[in-house]
């Protein structure tokens, strides 16, 4: 099946993008992982959240590129950030950091018409030793179901790898939400799945792009989200961590396009 863009669906809604496609993918991906490259020294306690924002919309606009949240759906800040027992979707606003916190900063940008979109994990001042092992065990699912992008095998065998190991390490995968296809659209097919059984869903072909994002929990998985209708919580309180990477199937495997070009997508680079 063709579409008004001339490239291929699945029978699931799955984009098969072109191999030129890549390079507006890498482009955005890249220009979105500068952005968290250069806020990581800004982040210490004593920083409020809406301090950070501030600092990711001005390199956007500097960049001649948009924010892909700005305006979506009512929401008016070009990145969430999340700290400690948000899971995900945290507005930022006058809240101050303090010593300890951990957070996760997420910025898609749109490039040329590509969507970038990735997040990470930083912390203001000192880590903790728990906080440490759950940002550590996160990272580790992300790059453990990257390994399983390659084609012929299924998103099941994504989410089964990051879930077996994130419980092997006794703590436990958001089911609540999810990752998503993308390229010239911010959410498109599929649903990318963090947890689930080996060989099931749909099949992986070159040219698909989306979104690899778990989000694990020190305690139990279940999530609320709070008034504001944007703001996810862990129920139990426990605290929560995710990292996020867009990625392109290739004929051998998959390429990253949000990786860190100054090696700091893990909080502990400094």
């Amino acid at each position: 099946m063709r579409d008004r863009h001339d490239g291929r669906v699945t029978k699931d809604g799955i984009r098969i993008h072109e191999r030129a496609d890549f390079a507006g993918m890498h482009k955005a991906g890249r220009l979105a992982a500068e952005i968290l490259d250069e806020i990581a020294p800004l982040i210490e306690p004593g920083v409020t959240t809406g301090r950070i924002n501030e600092a990711i919309h001005a390199r956007v606009d500097a960049a001649g590129a948009k924010s892909a949240t700005v305006g979506y759906r009512g929401y008016q800040h070009a990145s969430c950030i999340s700290v400690n027992h948000v899971v995900c979707h945290g507005i930022p606003g006058d809240k101050a950091l303090k010593d300890g916190d951990i957070l996760n900063v997420d910025v898609t940008v749109i490039v040329d018409g590509w969507f970038g979109d990735t997040s990470r994990m930083y912390v203001a001042g000192k880590l903790s030793r728990k906080a440490e092992r759950l940002i550590q065990v996160t990272h580790d699912a992300l790059m453990i179901g990257i390994e399983q992008v390659k084609p012929g095998n299924t998103f099941g065998d994504i989410g089964a790898a990051i879930q077996r190991y994130a419980e092997g390490q006794r703590m436990s995968v958001v089911r609540d939400f999810c990752g998503h296809g993308l390229g010239r659209v911010f959410h498109a097919p599929p649903n990318v799945l963090h947890y689930g059984r080996p060989g099931t869903g749909p099949v992986l072909e070159e040219g698909m792009f989306f979104t690899i994002e778990p989000m694990v929990n020190l305690g139990r998985p279940e999530t609320k989200v709070l008034a504001d209708d944007w703001t996810a919580v862990t129920r139990d309180k426990s605290l929560s961590a995710q990292f996020e990477h867009s990625v392109g199937v290739t004929a051998e495997g998959c390429e990253i396009f949000t990786l860190s070009p100054a090696g700091r997508f893990h909080p502990t680079w400094g």
